[in-house]
């Protein structure tokens, strides 16, 4: 589905998902009362109503196996981006470890780095437009002055080894998080997913084609809940984008020093804090 839908409040993401289904919904209704004529009529109502229980269940299916994938890239999300501060924060606090020189050279270079994703990368990851073959220069550069680095004390040299590892591991969390904001419930699975609605609300309207009201309110009860399920998908179906999308917040919590300052400054970036 397009940004445009992904990027809407949740309010206006319920209208348009619920008039979408409210459309087809009543498009079904009327093609059933064209097809039901006095003479069809009793053909019609000899259709099973067993056939309601396996379509039903189909699209249920349907519906938890992608929801099972929308939630699995969602918690992933989280879990990448609260990685990356988590060692970013391990490089802020073991950089106390050196003289004042490399220090504010390697928290500057942190500082960098969150700014430049939170100002920067969460948009472009927000519209599936960034990729791993772009290297964060600000964590290369943390990462190859530490490993320049002297170690004058047995605890500088702990210091350093740990603090190259959590570069390292920020740079495979940013990755992740890069590779999770591809990630979306493809046309195929949408088609399929409506085509099963379709099934059902078709189902629905012939078994009581005799009966102009029940086969409305039924239909329309039906149709309700398959809007409610493609919008609980919809507002998580792109980890990065719309009002329950992933924020920069958990990085944003980590800047050091001064730069704590400059958060306010920040534009807002897609998708709430964590």
């Amino acid at each position: 589905m397009s940004d445009w839908i992904h990027g809407l409040p949740v309010f206006w993401m319920a209208v348009v998902v619920f008039t979408l289904t409210y459309l087809m919904t009543v498009t079904i209704y009327a093609i059933v009362a064209v097809i039901a004529t006095d003479r069809r009529a009793p053909s019609l109502k000899a259709i099973s109503p067993g056939l309601l229980s396996p379509l039903g269940v189909t699209f249920g299916l349907f519906v938890v196996f992608t929801a099972i994938q929308v939630w699995n890239d969602y918690d992933r999300a989280v879990a990448a981006v609260n990685r990356e501060a988590s060692s970013l924060k391990a490089v802020i606090v073991l950089a106390g470890s050196f003289p004042e020189g490399p220090r504010d050279r390697l928290l500057g270079f942190v500082a960098s780095h969150i700014q430049e994703a939170a100002r920067h990368e969460w948009p472009m990851m927000a519209h599936r437009n960034v990729t791993i073959n772009m290297t964060p220069p600000d964590l290369a550069q943390g990462l190859e002055l530490v490993l320049a680095l002297n170690p004058s004390t047995p605890g500088q040299t702990i210091a350093q080894r740990q603090i190259a590892e959590a570069f390292e591991n920020a740079l495979d969390a940013r990755r992740q998080r890069i590779l999770i904001s591809q990630a979306q419930v493809s046309f195929f699975k949408w088609v399929c997913i409506l085509v099963q609605a379709a099934c059902v609300l078709f189902a629905i309207g012939l078994l009581h084609c005799d009966n102009r009201l029940t086969s409305g309110m039924a239909m329309g009860v039906f149709a309700t809940g398959v809007a409610a399920c493609l919008l609980l998908i919809v507002a998580y179906d792109r980890p990065f984008i719309g009002q329950y999308g992933v924020g920069p917040g958990a990085l944003l919590q980590v800047l050091p020093g001064p730069a704590q300052g400059t958060e306010a400054a920040l534009p807002s970036a897609p998708g709430r804090n964590l």
